[in-house]
């Protein structure tokens, strides 16, 4: 597990807004470090140095409890090992379905604040699988991110109709997949 927040999750735990947070950065009152693509992020422990420092009574082991969780749904195996990758972190929970029918059955029982899914897969597309998410009372706050290899006009026209709340053509670059995942976050 990852001992480090990102600006967007620091933000979340404090209850304030994202710029309050890289205030607080540039002016020293939280230490933070620059990954190599010049994204902050802060480590756990400078958080907790943060909070007691400045009497914030959040308690980092009670946000356990708030994890963020995501289900990535694709049939390309390596894509989802990526997308874990990338998208990890310590209030992040991360699961993992290579079909339809799978995701289905994981979003009943993981409950996921997001789907990242792919459009053609076996057993149910993700067409299907989005119009179900969204027609369901249940589950029609999950927020559904299409990223397809197959992003025509006419795919994204289709997917946003039946409810998704994004869309991204495959190739697309971690800081474009970062982005969107956390705008739908917010």
């Amino acid at each position: 597990m990852k001992k480090y927040f990102s600006i967007s999750q620091v933000a979340k735990i404090c209850s304030v807004n994202r710029s309050t947070i890289n205030r607080w950065v540039t002016s020293g009152k939280i230490k933070s470090y620059s990954t190599p693509g010049g994204h902050n992020r802060i480590l756990i422990e400078d958080l907790k140095f943060f909070l007691e420092k400045n009497q914030m009574p959040i308690e980092i082991d009670e946000l356990e409890e708030k994890k963020t969780k995501i289900l990535i749904v694709d049939d390309d195996i390596a894509l989802q090992e990526y997308l874990k990758i990338v998208l990890s972190g310590v209030f992040i929970e991360i699961e993992l379905a290579s079909d339809g029918f799978e995701a289905g059955i994981k979003i009943i029982e993981f409950k996921p604040h997001l789907v990242i899914l792919d459009l053609f897969m076996p057993k149910a597309d993700g067409f299907q699988v989005c119009k179900t998410i969204k027609e369901n009372p249940s589950t029609n706050k999950i927020k559904v991110l299409i990223m397809t290899g197959y992003g025509t006009k006419e795919n994204r026209d289709k997917v946003i109709s039946l409810g998704a709340d994004a869309f991204l053509s495959k190739p697309c670059s971690m800081e474009e997949i970062i982005n969107q995942v956390e705008k739908l976050l917010k």
